[in-house]
């Protein structure tokens, strides 16, 4: 790899170097008590590929969400992630899911994998762009079921996939970008803001670029959105208020991932921030999938703090 990177540089100093893994581009491992000696360092940059089948084929539906994204998240970090606190760019080159079917594990990995990007604010390249195959295994016009285009060429595939992506197509920190804390809802692709077209302000999903900076402090609690905190309601379903006076709701980060924001009401019960799909507000509902349990999905209820 060094003689390889050597011999791109001597052909063009002014491009990129980018490095691969092994095991199908899944593990740098290799560089953790290494040092990669190339007589260049400005412009290296290493590549890392995942896939829900990385993990093992339904690994994503056997397991509870919550701990399995955890646990991948932490592997993924120690096979390449681990060198973005090096210094170095992470390119995650390759990842997608089956677009065209009710595929329940890569709809679960992509909601973690789309959270631990917008953490890191990779640089990334989606599979497939392609709707179909001139020919494939045999099989004309062949469809790309992870392809983001229909098999026509001109339609998406999936626009709620396409969303998703949306929300780390934009980048959210490095030179000459203004720092914005935000606080990201990797199912739908969209960042929580505040909502003052009431008389009582509350929190609604929106596009990040046009979202209101959101910040919480976890040895606070405290979520704070257009100078205003979060006021947490008692009866289930209801809307988050903000406010401004003495009543700010303490939240705690539960769950393995870190990504559910909950708190507990008066009476004790414990609840989790959560989205209504009818018009995009946050509401109070009980946590999801806090058990072991492999049936349940919590990805309505996670928000990672960026």
């Amino acid at each position: 790899m060094p003689k390889g990177g050597e011999a791109v540089h001597a052909a063009n100093p002014d491009v990129l170097v980018i490095l691969s893994g092994i095991d199908y581009d899944t593990n740098l491992s290799f560089l953790r008590d290494r040092f990669f000696n190339v007589s260049f360092t400005d412009k290296l940059v290493f590549e890392q590929h995942w896939y829900s089948f990385s993990d093992g084929r339904d690994s994503w539906v056997k397991h509870n969400s919550n701990d399995f994204c955890a646990k991948i998240i932490e592997k993924v970090t120690h096979n390449g992630g681990f060198l973005i606190g090096r210094g170095f760019p992470l390119f995650l080159t390759e990842f997608g899911a089956n677009l065209r079917s009710g595929d329940v594990s890569g709809n679960r990995y992509m909601n973690c994998l789309v959270a631990w990007a917008a953490e890191n604010d990779l640089d990334w390249a989606v599979w497939a762009l392609t709707g179909d195959y001139y020919l494939r295994t045999g099989q004309k016009h062949m469809v790309e079921t992870f392809g983001v285009l229909a098999p026509n060429w001109k339609d998406v595939a999936n626009s709620t996939y396409l969303q998703k992506l949306s929300g780390i197509q934009l980048p959210v920190r490095g030179p000459g970008l203004q720092s914005k804390k935000l606080l990201f809802h990797p199912t739908t692709g969209l960042c929580v803001t505040s909502n003052l077209s009431n008389n009582s302000p509350t929190l609604r999903l929106e596009q990040c670029r046009k979202a209101e900076p959101s910040t919480f402090n976890p040895s606070e609690g405290i979520l704070w959105s257009n100078k205003m905190c979060v006021e947490a309601p008692d009866a289930v379903g209801q809307k988050v208020k903000l406010g401004v006076g003495t009543k700010c709701s303490k939240l705690g980060q539960t769950s393995a991932t870190h990504m559910h924001l909950s708190f507990k009401t008066n009476n004790g019960s414990l609840l989790c921030l959560d989205v209504d799909e009818r018009d995009n507000s946050i509401v109070a509902n009980p946590c999801k999938c806090l058990t072991m349990d492999a049936s349940c999905d919590p990805a309505s209820q996670w928000f990672k703090v960026l």
